[in-house]
């Protein structure tokens, strides 16, 4: 009688989800629970619901038991490891992807769907076996070379993720992000280059979409090599003004945003709360992306006690637990943060992260976006180390217009807009080193080029470690690199990329005059660049 009440109430619930109806659902799977807690699907439904519904812990509480006794069926403990990750519970995540059950699946969809799960979490290494293992399982396809080749470049294997993007292209002549891979695997030359297979492609792809703005990005990198400048800049105008239609910015926003946590994060308010000193410890590397953090990275990371585990979530996934909402910095988790508990925020942080150091002292985490939060990592982690790398404006915003970087940096793709982000970021970053001062290292680009070893012998000395001839050569680092430059990553420090915007003085003149018109704070490095650039 019982396993038919539950079979009963789980048909309605079902019902009321397929026709929208999720209150009542809801009520319905909880009296399921009440009769059976071990209903799998009931505690995963609820986990949707809850997230949906932007309640992050309620989300993780019914991910998290069923994770304690995961079904012996791998396309489920998939699902679960992905409920947990967006949930922050990245520890928990891994856990289920070493479930023997999933670790034994021979199908290669399972397989390829348990790779993507494992580049989620940052193990790309582990990712590229099960791509290849996949593969000997009969999977392929136009997707799947070109996932399994961004895999190959991450880990360092450009030959093979050539041949994969090639194959990709081959497969699907219409989908097109395989591209801009191609032409970012190397400087194309006169005798060697895509751009007649480009311009045959422009007829088959999508006009408008995302796969036409990558083709377009790519004719921009392969044209500018070729130096044919005026074709180039109409490749990356057309490319970028796709781009921006299909997402759009509010600038108002992160105004909104910054004016906030400027109120809010006072010099008391961002003053620690007791650290917690036990395992590896983090060093945060931020910045506008393009803006050197990667070389910084991997020169940090070739030191022996320093590990690089890449670009992570986890401090904005922990605020996101702490303030129970699922998108950082809306607005009412800003009205939650003088409420939030810091310390475990930074308890979370360093549950969720420390076990990817490998048993060092530090581990990097290098995601450009937490400028926004410096002032939160430092009160909930002040043993952390804080590094922000700063550009010359011109380069650095001229670097973000051609980068294709993705909806998260959806101000890239206008020129206006770049100007007025780049003054909001300038803005923040002023504020946090009022509030805090001596907290955040400035690291300047062009002197971590210039003078690799005076400026990281700073960066070492500030982050307590001794000094290592290592940190001078990033090709040391064998860690994966998951970035635009994962190419030039692996190679010696290069002269840097100085003043590429000069070739469209003209076009970007009216990006120049916007950053010319703003009020730049004399102490940060961005300033200091510029003034010195342009003497």
């Amino acid at each position: 009688m019982n396993d038919q009440c539950v079979n009963e109430l789980w048909r309605r619930a079902q019902l009321l989800m397929a026709t929208g109806e999720t209150g009542a659902a809801r009520e319905l799977l909880e009296k399921v629970l009440q009769r059976q807690p071990g209903h799998v699907e009931a505690q995963m439904t609820l986990s949707h619901i809850a997230w949906a519904s932007g309640r992050v812990r309620d989300a993780a509480r019914h991910a998290l038991e069923v994770a304690r006794e995961p079904p012996a069926e791998p396309m489920s403990i998939i699902a679960i490891a992905i409920a947990l990750i967006r949930v922050g519970e990245t520890r928990a995540a891994h856990a289920c992807l070493e479930n023997p059950v999933l670790l034994r699946a021979d199908v290669g969809q399972v397989v390829m769907y348990h790779a993507g799960v494992r580049r989620e979490l940052g193990e790309d290494a582990e990712a590229l076996r099960l791509f290849e293992r996949a593969h000997d399982l009969g999977i392929d396809g136009a997707e799947f070379r070109f996932a399994r080749g961004l895999e190959h470049l991450i880990c360092g294997n450009s030959p093979q993720a050539q041949a994969d993007f090639e194959a990709s292209l081959q497969m699907d002549p219409a989908a097109c992000a395989a591209t801009l891979e191609l032409a970012r695997l190397g400087k194309q030359t006169l005798e060697q280059n895509h751009l007649d297979d480009f311009n045959r492609r422009r007829s088959l792809v999508p006009q408008g979409s995302q796969d036409h703005a990558a083709l377009e990005f790519a004719r921009y990198k392969e044209l500018e090599d070729l130096g044919r400048y005026s074709e180039a800049w109409d490749a990356l105008s057309i490319a970028n003004a796709i781009m921006r239609a299909l997402h759009p910015y509010c600038l108002e926003d992160v105004r909104r945003q910054i004016d906030s946590l400027i109120r809010t994060c006072t010099p008391t308010f961002v003053r620690p709360v007791p650290g917690i000193g036990e395992g590896p410890q983090p060093i945060f590397i931020f910045g506008l992306p393009r803006s050197g953090t990667t070389l910084l990275d991997r020169l940090l990371g070739s030191h022996s006690q320093v590990a690089s585990i890449g670009e992570l979530e986890d401090f904005a996934y922990q605020l996101c637990w702490a303030s129970d909402r699922r998108v950082p910095l809306d607005s009412q988790m800003l009205e939650r943060l003088p409420g939030l508990d810091y310390r475990d925020v930074g308890r979370r942080y360093l549950a969720q992260t420390q076990w990817k150091a490998r048993g060092v002292h530090r581990f990097i985490d290098k995601q450009p976006w937490n400028f926004m939060v410096a002032g939160l990592i430092h009160r909930a982690l002040p043993q952390a180390r804080l590094l922000h790398m700063s550009r010359d404006p011109m380069d650095v915003c001229f670097s973000n217009f051609r980068a294709m970087l993705g909806a998260r940096y959806a101000y890239s793709f206008d020129l206006q807009l770049l100007a007025g982000h780049f003054h909001e970021y300038e803005r923040l970053m002023s504020h946090w080193r009022k509030v805090m001062p001596g907290k955040i290292l400035d690291v300047s680009y062009r002197d971590l080029i210039g003078d690799t070893e005076a400026t990281m012998r700073k960066v070492v000395e500030f982050c307590g470690l001794d000094w290592e001839p290592a940190c001078l050569d990033p090709s040391r680092n064998g860690a994966p690199v998951g970035t635009l430059s994962a190419v030039q990553a692996r190679g010696t420090v290069q002269q840097g990329n100085f003043g590429a915007w000069r070739r469209y003085e003209h076009q970007l003149a009216p990006l120049r005059a916007a950053l010319d018109a703003l009020v730049f704070d004399p102490h940060s490095v961005s300033c200091r660049t510029a003034l010195s650039a342009s003497s």
